[in-house]
């Protein structure tokens, strides 16, 4: 029977690629636990024929109460909403937006949801130096979530290295303490590192790609994917094999997934529940 009940919460994601994503079901699931309904819709700016801003005021203008934002527009975002947090304001990259009477207010939950992924795996204490690959929109909150961590050292590597320069600046800017050097090849960069991190979309469902090879990983201790459709991505199994410790962008998804919905929602759900309702309903995890 099709259910009839009014939505009481509307939100959205805007992204390209973004048909496979469980962040509907995440959202609709803690709706369930506090007893409220949710509709949560998939914005992609080219197949409404808007661009990123015109997809963002449609959603201000049509009752929706926030939206996520994924690749490749959070920091586009950043410059169109108000941005509260001066550390996210640095950034550059926002991943949720709440709709306010004042306009739209922005945040980084891939920041903290990155925190609590590299937190959860217990048997890392620390990040020590780390090979970022990807400076986009969640390399930038990886890497503000690296400092916050106590890297010793951050790498970054980007294609685009007028990217990954301005992201060594800002990190200097927010700590001195903590050395950054930019890397023009990924191979380099991995040399003597003790972790390993993709913020690329290489390796994204169809994508058999990786950002390094495996004969490039043996010596790290640690690995991090932040792509989690599929949660065993290519970048992941060659660390695996090499036996590093490794963290899927499943931890990432989930942590910033619950972040925003307390942001969209004021409700606070049962952890715990909510991750195992998530991995239940979705066997691809």
């Amino acid at each position: 029977m099709q259910d009839t009940r009014p939505t009481d919460l509307k939100l959205g994601l805007i992204g390209d690629k973004i048909a496979t994503s469980k962040a509907p079901l995440l959202h609709r699931l803690a709706g369930q636990h506090a007893g409220i309904t949710v509709q949560y819709d998939r914005l992609v700016p080219p197949d409404m024929d808007l661009s990123f801003q015109g997809v963002l005021e449609h959603a201000r203008t049509s009752g929706y109460r926030g939206v996520n934002v994924t690749y490749p527009y959070k920091e586009r975002a950043a410059a169109l909403v108000h941005v509260p947090d001066p550390a996210v304001a640095q950034m550059g990259a926002v991943n949720t937006i709440v709709f306010s009477p004042s306009g739209p207010v922005g945040y980084n939950t891939d920041y903290s949801g990155f925190v609590q992924a590299f937190e959860h795996i217990r048997d890392i204490r620390e990040p020590g130096t780390v090979c970022l690959i990807g400076t986009g929109g969640v390399g930038k909150a990886v890497a503000f979530a690296l400092v916050t961590l106590g890297a010793n050292s951050i790498r970054c590597v980007d294609a685009d290295i007028a990217k990954a320069r301005l992201l060594a600046t800002s990190l200097k800017a927010l700590n001195k303490r903590v050395k950054v050097e930019v890397f023009d090849h990924a191979e380099h960069a991995a040399k003597g590192a003790d972790g390993l991190i993709n913020c690329t979309p290489l390796g994204m469902e169809g994508d058999p790609r990786s950002p390094l090879e495996r004969t490039a990983m043996s010596a790290a201790d640690w690995a991090f994917d932040a792509v989690y459709t599929p949660v065993k991505t290519p970048f992941l199994t060659n660390a695996q094999a090499e036996n590093l410790k490794t963290i899927s962008g499943l931890e990432l998804f989930f942590g910033q997934g619950f972040d925003a919905w307390h942001l969209f929602s004021g409700r606070m759900p049962d952890r715990e529940k909510l991750r195992a309702d998530v991995l239940v309903q979705s066997p691809s995890f």
